[in-house]
């Protein structure tokens, strides 16, 4: 067997630790049961695409005690170190929060908190939540993603939002169980390319990392002007024509 097969046959044996991180308070949670819904279809893709999946899920909600102490102590816990070490030690994440007050839940932001910055870098992530009413599925955007894109994850395209009317019933927009289903399937297809074949959550096709030079050479020579001189111009002090 030839060296190429033999990295081709390692690579595909290798087992692809999949976590989900629920951010879910009930039991039982509905961002429990999405994110295992996630999870096993994003393990369904990478064992159809040759490669084996385990999948592993961190509850906040037995933590919560412990992330509160980390928050003002800036110490983790034994407990709460091990599992931080599951989540940093993934291979993929599937990230789940309810939707409280317009946003992810108070435990959720915390556990993320607690991290170090750079401990999801380049990490494969499908982000999902769930609330009272499909109004609220834009918190994926507007609360999630930018939390993971600040600490560099590589945030699939695909989020998946869970409202009541989801879960097998009619929704307020006319989706029903197999919409959800759908979404889900498409979050983990994403999700199983990214672990079996390097695919990144950006256009399909791109390289990973192919743009990064060249948007840092032109944000190294961009300029801004001084805030006086911007007052000043908007005084009319100094407008040219």
């Amino acid at each position: 067997m030839g060296a190429s097969s033999a990295a081709a046959n390692t690579n595909a044996a290798a087992i692809r630790n999949i976590v989900v991180v629920s951010g879910g308070l009930g039991v039982p949670s509905t961002s429990r049961m999405l994110g295992d819904r996630i999870a096993e279809a994003a393990a369904q893709s990478v064992e159809a695409l040759g490669g084996n999946a385990r999948v592993d899920v961190v509850e906040l909600r037995e933590y919560a005690g412990d992330i509160a102490n980390a928050m003002v102590s800036r110490y983790a816990s034994p407990r709460l170190q091990a599992a931080i070490d599951v989540v940093t030690d993934a291979d993929a994440l599937v990230a789940v929060s309810p939707v409280f007050t317009a946003s992810v839940s108070g435990l959720f932001k915390s556990f993320l908190d607690v991290l170090d910055p750079s401990a999801l870098a380049g990490m494969p992530v499908v982000l999902a939540a769930t609330g009272g009413s499909a109004r609220h599925s834009l918190v994926i955007d507007y609360a999630l993603r930018p939390v993971f894109a600040y600490l560099k994850a590589d945030v699939m395209p695909t989020g998946v939002f869970a409202a009541p009317g989801d879960w097998g019933g009619e929704g307020e927009s006319g989706n029903d169980g197999d919409a959800l289903t759908s979404r889900t399937r498409r979050a983990g297809r994403e999700l199983g390319l990214a672990l079996t074949a390097g695919a990144t959550g950006g256009p399909a096709g791109a390289v990973p990392g192919a743009n990064v030079g060249a948007n840092s050479a032109e944000a190294a020579g961009m300029t801004s002007m001084p805030f006086e001189d911007l007052l000043a111009s908007i005084n009319g002090n100094r407008v040219r024509v």
